[in-house]
């Protein structure tokens, strides 16, 4: 039995929930993944998985082995990728995609990186706010912000947390007065995006506690964040910017953020790839590379 194969099609078995869906992703017959995660329980001696009518669910000891097994997997793909990535000249096309502001601030430092490494890759970059499932989007690695589907058809990587700021510009502020609690933001001028935030009500968390949604006054929505940006900085109104958007106006004082102890509760950032086995060489370089630069480059610091 090759059993880090074996540990890969549990592992997806046990995030599609039904043998059904995991065969899909894997291009098996639902028969040879039923026969592998039998022989696997078989090796181990222990039941990882309650098989009901409906879907399936882990054991106690299934749920250790998938948090083990795709701690190993990890571990076994950094050892190859440390040998082959450095040894094999990575060439041919990727397609990534990414949200707008960070496709426009962040992952282009990204992808000076891969260019300096890979210079024989030819990178097909587009930008979209909808996070979709990157089968369909037609990209090799996909980089979308917020909760993901638990069901949907893809692998993801973790990359780190993209903050959010409430700003204003001290020109409104000036002109409309302070804004010091909550309840406040109703009667100001808030400018947003069309997706966003779009039932009028913002998360806003103080200290640990759990986020509350506090209601908004929208006065104007645009479909992209930059136009945004720039009413904001105008003194427009109030509105909600990734941090890197608007770090550099912070530091030198053209924006603020107000409501002091509260904060917007920062997106998760993921990569997504379509579940191929084996992953391209190419994808892999490129998808190893983003795991090391992004989350720095979205450090506060950065």
């Amino acid at each position: 039995m090759d059993l880090l194969a074996t540990i890969r099609i549990f592992l997806r078995v046990v995030e599609r929930g039904t043998i059904s869906g995991a065969a899909r992703d894997l291009d098996m017959s639902q028969p040879a993944v039923s026969e592998r995660i039998d022989k696997l329980e078989r090796f181990l001696s222990a039941r990882l998985l309650v098989r009901s009518s409906r879907k399936l669910t882990c054991t106690a000891e299934g749920r250790t082995f998938y948090e083990q097994g795709k701690h190993l997997l990890d571990t076994a793909e950094t050892t190859i990728n440390s040998v082959t990535l450095s040894n094999q000249k990575i060439q041919g096309s990727l397609r990534l995609a990414a949200p707008q502001c960070l496709g426009e601030i962040v992952v282009p430092k990204a992808l000076m990186n891969v260019r300096t490494a890979h210079p024989d890759l030819h990178i097909d970059f587009t930008l979209s706010d909808a996070i979709v499932d990157p089968v369909i989007e037609g990209v090799d690695i996909s980089l979308r912000l917020g909760r993901l589907n638990e069901n949907g058809g893809y692998i993801a990587f973790p990359l780190g947390w993209v903050g959010r700021k409430l700003v204003v510009a001290p020109s409104y502020l000036a002109a409309h007065g302070p804004l010091a609690t909550p309840t406040e933001l109703a009667r100001h001028a808030f400018i947003r995006l069309k997706a966003v935030f779009a039932n009028d009500q913002v998360p806003l968390m103080h200290e640990n506690g759990p986020a509350v949604q506090t209601r908004i006054n929208t006065v104007m929505t645009v479909s992209h964040w930059r136009p945004m940006y720039d009413l904001i900085l105008s003194g427009a109104g109030v509105g909600i910017l990734q941090h890197p958007a608007c770090a550099r106006a912070l530091a030198q004082g053209r924006l603020v953020e107000v409501l002091d102890g509260y904060h917007v509760p920062p997106l998760p950032l993921n990569a997504l790839i379509p579940p191929l086995r084996p992953l391209p060489l190419r994808v892999r370089a490129v998808l190893e590379l983003l795991k090391r630069d992004i989350p720095a480059l979205l450090s506060p610091a950065a």
